[in-house]
């Protein structure tokens, strides 16, 4: 893999969001040694300690390589060193851009599981995305029945067996994602809204029960992280343009 560059120099290409652009990146969180100690460089002293607290290496090196790789994309959209991002934290924890950036300028979210990380970029809109590797021996069914809704759980059990775990994983990236795009972490409970989830559906938010109006705010979209993999972007609004985008060295 060729060494990139991750300062901003006047003159570089850069990327633009428009206002219905959404943006999603994927990356492989397996890098070169040199891009990980590259990537370290380009981290605060808070995130350093948080890679830091990683038990096993390759937890400290997968986190190293999505927060050095988020602050790069960041930094193209804002002309500015990556270095220099700075974040802010909701009560949930959701991040953003820092007032000193014009948060609305751009708006993010991330997601990582096995050796893949997805990034979502849009403006001006409130997003959430989720990653998920497919786990044959997970037991779905009975996370199902505590935490999906009713027809959810209804819906899984009335395909074939051998669809069931697909369906499962489907319907979790679908209401994480829409979770991380609300903002509201675990206070928005998983059974309170229900999503799409049968073979070939379109991807949707199809109730909230809280209030019968939120799900006409959001759009859902289905992501194809690779095989073994499911992901999904929740978006607040309708008529966004979506584009897929890959990071170098992925081998997905």
């Amino acid at each position: 893999m060729t060494t990139a560059s991750y300062s901003f120099r006047p003159g570089d290409s850069v990327e633009t969001l428009g206002p219905d652009d959404v943006h999603v990146w994927m990356a492989s969180l397996e890098q070169a040694e040199h891009e990980i100690a590259q990537f370290r460089t380009l981290l605060d002293e808070p995130e350093r300690k948080r890679a830091d607290r990683y038990s096993f290496e390759k937890g400290r090196r997968h986190f190293t390589v999505a927060r050095g790789l988020l602050r790069v994309l960041l930094g193209r959209y804002l002309r500015i060193e990556p270095s220099h991002v700075q974040f802010s934290y909701n009560a949930h924890g959701k991040p953003a851009l820092a007032d000193a950036h014009e948060p609305d300028l751009v708006r993010f979210n991330i997601s990582h599981s096995g050796e893949i990380a997805l990034f979502g970029f849009a403006r001006e809109r409130e997003l959430g995305i989720d990653l998920e590797t497919i786990r044959p021996d997970f037991a779905a069914d009975a996370i199902a029945a505590r935490f999906f809704a009713p027809a959810e759980l209804a819906a899984i059990r009335s395909l074939p067996a051998e669809e069931r775990i697909q369906a499962f994983f489907t319907c979790w990236t679908r209401k994480e994602a829409y979770i991380k795009a609300q903002g509201k972490g675990l206070a928005l409970p998983l059974d309170s809204f229900e999503v799409s989830l049968a073979p070939g559906a379109p991807a949707a938010v199809l109730v909230t029960h809280d209030n019968r109006d939120e799900a006409a705010r959001w759009s859902l979209h289905e992501l194809h992280p690779g095989p073994g993999y499911v992901g999904a972007l929740a978006v607040a609004g309708e008529g966004c343009r979506v584009r897929v985008r890959t990071w170098p060295g992925l081998s997905a």
